[in-house]
C-alpha cells in the first residue's frame, strides 16, 4: 500500500503530519516573583508546570536556593514547596558572595 492509501479509508486516525509535536502534560502555572535587593526590587513572571518546587523558581531569577529566603503572601515558605497554581512569591537574598 501506499501512504495515500490509509488516508482514503477514513478511519479517523490523523496522519503522522497533524499529530501534535507533544502530547499533553501538566497544566502550567504563572508565578509573580519580586526580588527583594537592598531597597529595590525587580518584579518577573515565570511560567513552569505545575508541581515545580520553590527552589525552581528560585534558581531562575540566579539565585542559590541556599542563599534565599521566600515568602508566599508574606508568609515564609520551605523551598520544597510544590506549587500546584498561580502565586506571587517574595525571593530576598539572604547573603551576597564575596
Amino acid at each position: 500500500m501506499h501512504r495515500g492509501s490509509s488516508k482514503a479509508a477514513g478511519d479517523g486516525t490523523p496522519t503522522a503530519e497533524t499529530l501534535p509535536l507533544s502530547a499533553p502534560g501538566r497544566p502550567m502555572i504563572t508565578l509573580e516573583v519580586e526580588l527583594a535587593r537592598a531597597g529595590r526590587s525587580e518584579r518577573r513572571r515565570l511560567t513552569f508546570p505545575a508541581g515545580v518546587q520553590v527552589r525552581e523558581a528560585v534558581r531562575a531569577v540566579g539565585l542559590r536556593p541556599e542563599g534565599a529566603a521566600v515568602l508566599q503572601d508574606d508568609i515564609p515558605v520551605p523551598l520544597d514547596l510544590v506549587l500546584e497554581s498561580s502565586t506571587r512569591l517574595t525571593i530576598v537574598p539572604t547573603f551576597s558572595g564575596g
